[in-house]
């Protein structure tokens, strides 16, 4: 554990699990990530991982293009709530704006609000947002009363995560404890099986079982049963529930172990899809998908937007322009990991990218 910014923090949580004993590994991750994203831009070369609207501007077009899209399908409403979920450096939502300026009406409908605790991420949402009057929420449920347009662009995957290994026919939950000897953080499994075992799946012995805390999916589907709209969620993760482990830190581009650096390294798991599904569905909305990134973005257009890009486009541009969608489209890069699935409320009309509800 090195560097002036983690001391603190790790030296508190060290002090807190020596007091109290060993805290589940979703605390240890709900509290290292919030001390994370509070601290720091940790997005682009200089961070610790890239996300697609820092990869491309296509991106965020297109998914401006969808937003504007659904409203008018959608009648059009006035006001409509454009939302965003951890909304980063807000190149997305800027790109998006952008490339929705002539869509008649939708400006002077849109009313944008960003959901967002970080102090870091939010002032650089405002400065590059200001044009459009963000209002900030700590928590979607602050978002006021309305038709929604939401975005959720690799915002789940950050979300802590409860994680279960089974053995000897019983759940044990996973854990972070202080380990005296070696003086540094392990990671391991409560000595008895779960309370939550008997409502927990049967599985092997040796199978881990992930299940997400905190998750937005079921507010947004009753938000959209209430009031109407569509939700997009973007993110690396698997169709249907399966049994696995995902949990992973990255630090500059690098994994590392889950307990280093605490407070200092990006904690992140993949997102259950068909989970998500379930609970939208249990809570009135109608799903779409999931489909890839790739079926996604070049149903969009996105073949079509880059060619148009590049006719305008500097010789170093076009390289780019190129390599940043093949980027967002290719199987061994993100256009098969990542997976993308609607929401929407229920006789709505059918979102683009997408066939039928599942």
């Amino acid at each position: 554990m090195s560097g002036p910014p983690q001391d603190d923090f790790a030296a508190r949580l060290i002090a807190r699990i020596r007091a109290n004993g060993p805290i589940t590994l979703s605390e240890y991750m709900r509290d290292c990530n919030a001390h994370y994203y509070a601290t720091r831009d940790p997005f682009g070369a200089g961070g610790d991982f890239t996300t697609a609207p820092e990869i491309s501007q296509v991106f965020g077009e297109l998914i401006g293009a969808w937003c504007a899209d659904y409203w008018q399908r959608m009648g059009a409403p006035n006001p409509v709530l454009l939302v965003e979920l951890g909304p980063g450096r807000g190149s997305l939502m800027a790109d998006a704006l952008r490339a929705t300026r002539h869509v008649p009406g939708f400006y002077d409908a849109l009313r944008l609000h960003l959901v967002e605790q970080s102090p870091v991420l939010q002032k650089m949402q405002q400065e590059k947002l200001a044009a459009y009057a963000p209002e900030f929420h700590d928590h979607f449920l602050k978002v006021p009363a309305g038709p929604i347009l939401l975005v959720a662009n690799e915002f789940i995957d950050a979300l802590p995560i409860m994680q279960f290994d089974r053995r000897n026919g019983a759940w044990h939950q996973r854990q972070v404890a202080f380990d005296e000897a070696t003086g540094s953080l392990t990671l391991g499994t409560e000595p008895q099986p779960s309370r939550m075992n008997p409502i927990l799946p049967k599985a092997p012995d040796g199978a881990v079982l992930e299940a997400r805390t905190l998750s937005p999916d079921a507010y947004i589907a009753a938000r959209l049963r209430d009031e109407g709209g569509a939700a997009l969620i973007i993110d690396y993760g698997y169709y249907p529930t399966q049994s696995a482990d995902t949990l992973q830190a990255v630090r500059a581009h690098k994994p590392v172990p889950v307990v280093e650096a605490p407070g200092e390294v990006d904690l992140t798991a993949h997102v259950d899809f068909g989970h998500l599904a379930v609970t939208a569905a249990g809570n009135g909305a109608a799903v779409y998908g999931p489909v890839t990134q790739a079926q996604f973005l070049l149903a969009l257009g996105i073949e079509a937007r880059a060619a148009a890009l590049l006719k305008t486009a500097t010789p170093e541009q076009q390289i780019a322009i190129r390599s940043g969608c093949r980027r967002l489209i290719e199987p061994a890069e993100m256009g098969t990991l990542f997976k993308v699935m609607a929401l929407t409320q229920k006789e709505g009309p059918v979102p683009a990218g997408f066939g039928v509800a599942t």
